[in-house]
Parts: structure tokens; sequence; C-alpha cells
């Protein structure tokens, strides 16, 4: 084990998914962390709070998640990266000013360690009931990019990747953990700095007096100027024209909402990421995501014994979804068969996606556990039938 000059450790490690996802913020460059403890998702936090001293972060508990996620959406204007960390309820709290991060264009990263719910359900026990909610829980109409590990390896990288998306495309970016991952312990690589690609925050290179906020100059994303750089610049979560004031008028909406939305839809091929396994000719297609895809192995290898061609894909990006994939794999398929620690979020994707091409079998579990892996096999054979 070693660390670099900043105080990143490097080398291998064991460490559980939510010890690796705060060691993927760090060396990321996130240098500012506002939370507030909920379990399972509190490690996180613990470990950053320890280790930020080291390398010149900002950890602050607040007192609540609504205020949580307003602290990191302000600190990002100052050119930090930052991103906060919860579970279930605290993230129905973020949902508002997860909505003003998406309309303000704020990069940052949210986590969310799902468990059991709703309300404050099964607070130690594993859930992926989360996942619509990622996708439409704040008002109005904006994207968002999610990201789903498996492994503490992946919440390690998939944080970095994170923290990049949110930089790139200049949004809030969720990554949506589960327990089991997050209190599973494992192997970590960590590599050298110099080997991690890392996007900076991109500045503005704009004199002050030629400056606008939200000028985009023909591009897809505006140049972004940090608070206190004698930029004078004003930003709202109302409708707001290039120079961010508000504006109430149908024109504005059309032309401001269209644009945040339009950035990451039609980015959607260059951001969306899957694995697939022995699709090709399958007649089963499991699509799978978080810990929900660690399970299923044994089912599908169970299902492979009884003479089934079974395929696997895997989600890594949730959202957006990868629906030209699912569309060209219904046309050639007896059946889809997800498998998901809810009671039916993510199969409906697969549903509206297969477009009546295929019938998608849904295996629920309303959380508190993982699946017993026979029954992914019988849904397996059952959909070969």
């Amino acid at each position: 084990m070693k660390a670099d000059p900043s105080g990143v450790l490097t080398g291998a490690h064991y460490l559980d998914g939510d010890f690796a996802c705060a060691e993927g913020a760090m060396a990321a460059g996130c240098r500012f962390v506002a939370g507030y403890p909920i379990t399972p998702s509190t490690e996180v936090v613990e470990r950053i709070s320890r280790r930020f001293p080291t390398m010149g972060g900002t950890f602050i508990q607040m007192e609540d998640e609504l205020a949580s996620m307003a602290a990191v959406v302000g600190a990002s204007w100052t050119g930090t990266k930052s991103m906060t960390v919860t579970s279930g309820p605290g993230f129905s709290l973020m949902m508002e000013n997860l909505g003003l991060g998406a309309m303000m264009e704020t990069p940052c990263v949210v986590v969310n360690v799902q468990r059991g719910g709703p309300s404050t359900g099964l607070p130690t026990m594993v859930g992926q009931a989360d996942m619509m909610q990622a996708r439409w829980g704040s008002h109005g109409d904006y994207e968002v990019i999610a990201l789903c590990p498996r492994s503490p390896q992946e919440a390690f990288d998939q944080t970095i990747d994170a923290f990049n998306l949110s930089e790139l495309y200049r949004t809030p970016v969720l990554l949506m953990m589960d327990e089991c991952v997050g209190h599973m312990t494992e192997k970590v690589v960590i590599p050298d700095a110099d080997e991690i690609d890392i996007i900076p925050r991109k500045l503005t290179r704009v004199p002050p007096e030629e400056f606008v906020p939200y000028g985009t100059n023909g591009m897809e994303i505006p140049e972004f100027a940090r608070a206190g750089d004698g930029y004078r610049f004003h930003t709202t979560g109302l409708t707001h024209d290039e120079r961010g004031y508000p504006v109430m008028s149908e024109e504005c909406q059309q032309d401001n909402v269209t644009r945040i939305v339009q950035k990451i839809r039609g980015n959607a091929n260059k951001i969306i990421r899957f694995e697939e396994e022995d699709t090709e000719g399958a007649d089963v297609v499991v699509v799978t995501y978080g810990i929900t895809a660690r399970v299923a192995r044994m089912g599908i290898r169970l299902a492979r014994e009884d003479g089934v061609k079974v395929g696997v894909l895997r989600l890594i990006v949730v959202w957006p979804f990868p629906e030209k994939r699912v569309r060209e794999l219904a046309g050639n398929l007896k059946a889809f068969v997800v498998p998901e620690i809810n009671l039916g979020q993510m199969s409906l994707e697969v549903e509206r996606c297969a477009a009546g091409r295929a019938p998608v079998v849904l295996v629920s579990h309303a959380g508190g556990g993982v699946h017993d892996p026979e029954a992914i096999r019988r849904a397996i054979v059952r959909a070969a039938a």
C-alpha cells in the first residue's frame, strides 16, 4: 500500500464497496462532501471524513439531506468537485435540489446505497427499488445519468466515471449502489494517479466582460466560470436565458429545457455502458444490474445445464437506458428475464423497449435479501419453453 503526494491511496486493498466508493471519489479529485449519516451509506462519509484532512478536502455533516444536496450544488460553483451520499429516505429529500442541480447545470455526484423501502423500510438490508426514482424523482423534464456497480472494484471505478461524466455534461450524476455491494468486502486495485483518466473542470477562457453564463455559441454545454474568479453571473432554478436571468415565457422554456435534456439524450450512445454475454443465438436474455447480476449467474448456469440457450445483458449505466440494444435483441428472442430486488421497475423499461416483440418475465424480490438462484433458473426455463 502506498499513497501519492495528494494523499490518495494506490495499490491492492481489501475494501468494502462503501470504502471503495470513497477512495474512487478522492482519486477523481473530489474535495468537498456534504452528507447526513444514514444506513447503509454511512461508511462512505466515515472514510472520507478520516481521509480528507490528509489531502485538503472538506467534509461537513449537514442538518439533513435537503441541506446536504444544496451544499454540494453550491460548492460545485466554486469549481470544487463535490459529492453527497445517502440511502432511500435521504434520496427522497434530495430530489428537489437534484432538479435544481440539473437546471443550473451543476456537475456533482450523488451516491445512493439502496436499502429496502418504502419509508424507513429495512435500513440494514438490501433493496433495488430506487431505480425509477433515480430517473423520475424530481419534477419537470430533465435527464439523468446513473451507474450501477456490482462489486467494490466497480464502486471505485464507477465513482471516478461518475465524476468524469458530470464534468463532461455539466449535470448531477447518480451512483446507484446497493447495500450488498456497499457492505461486500473484496480486493480493490487502485491504480497510480497517472494511470487513471480524470476529466478536470473545464473553465472558460473568455474574458469576464465577454462571458455569458449559459451562452453556448452553438455548443450543447455552456462553459463554466468559478464563483470568485472575477466573473459576474447569475444562476437560478427558474427558467432562464443565456445570462442566467429568469425569463417567464414559453419560448425560453422551450429553449432552456430542451437543451438540458438534449445534451444527455443526444449523447446517449457515448454515455451508455453495458456488458453482453452469449446473446448471439440465445433464446432468453437475462437483463441484470448491481448485486443481482452476480446472484443471477448461478441461475443462468443451472439453466444452461438444463439445455437452455441463455445470454446476459448487464446494465452498467442504467440511465440513459440502452433502448437500441434491447430493441435489437427483442426481435431474436423467446423472452427477456429480469431479476431485480423490487416488485418491477427496470423490467418495465425492458418491456417498453421490447415493444411486444419479446415477452418480459419479471423475477421480483421485495427486498431484505437476494434472489434464490433456483427462482431465476425456473423463470429462464419457463421463458424458453
